[in-house]
């Protein structure tokens, strides 16, 4: 690990906590380190005491240079880390398109990084915690996504619906399969439907078509 290159990266990450820049400073420090196609954050809150569930207040997720096709992020090789609060999850979670699995080495390298990085994304997403608060109970992700399709004209199925939600939310097709009780095979043909009715090539795509209209959120 280079320490004079390392250093000024983690630098600009820090000094971008609380903005739209983050994730893909963020993104870009890590593939200094390992060869990755895609970088997903998340906070989830935790249930009350008494109460069932949890919920997600952001869900975010930055790619590389180059777009990865729908079907190449289906089920990708995924390594992850979580921050635990007495209130909250901290997720940073990264994807490798081509299926090929992080070598013990690879996981260690993100383990030796994951000090500086899980506070820095800890102080981001507090940071972000006033603009979450303010929005309204009912701004759930699939109500903006209703809305989002409302206003292009365009109709999809429930299931096609629920499958680009997860695919938003940073599931793979496995994960989906599972939550959803259809076969892996299954869940990936109503991707494809979708995407075909979207006019979109992968997830990367998705998430612009999502929120092409919101410039709170990164392009």
């Amino acid at each position: 690990m280079n320490s004079h290159l390392l250093f000024p990266q983690i630098g600009k990450v820090i000094a971008s906590t609380g903005s739209r820049q983050f994730p893909r400073l963020l993104h870009d420090l890590i593939q200094t380190h390992l060869s990755i196609d895609a970088t997903h954050i998340r906070q989830v809150r935790l249930a009350s005491p008494g109460l069932h569930g949890s919920t997600t207040l952001l869900s975010e997720t930055v790619f590389s240079a180059r777009e990865p096709a729908c079907d190449e992020l289906l089920d990708p090789a995924r390594l992850h880390l979580v921050r635990r609060t007495a209130d909250y999850h901290y997720e940073l979670h990264i994807l490798r398109a081509d299926r090929a699995s992080f070598s013990p080495r690879e996981r260690d390298c993100l383990q030796d990084i994951s000090p500086l990085l899980l506070p820095m994304l800890q102080k981001h997403l507090d940071a972000l915690q006033p603009s979450i608060s303010e929005r309204p109970t009912g701004d759930s992700l699939q109500e903006r996504f209703r809305e989002r399709l409302s206003q292009t004209g365009l109709a999809l199925s429930e299931r096609e619906m629920q499958v680009c939600l997860g695919l938003l939310a940073g599931h793979t097709a496995p994960q989906q399969a599972e939550l959803l009780q259809l076969k892996v095979n299954t869940v990936e043909s109503y991707l494809r439907r979708a995407a075909i009715k979207l006019g979109i090539s992968g997830r990367h795509s998705l998430m612009r078509w999502m929120y092409g209209a919101h410039s709170s959120i990164h392009p």
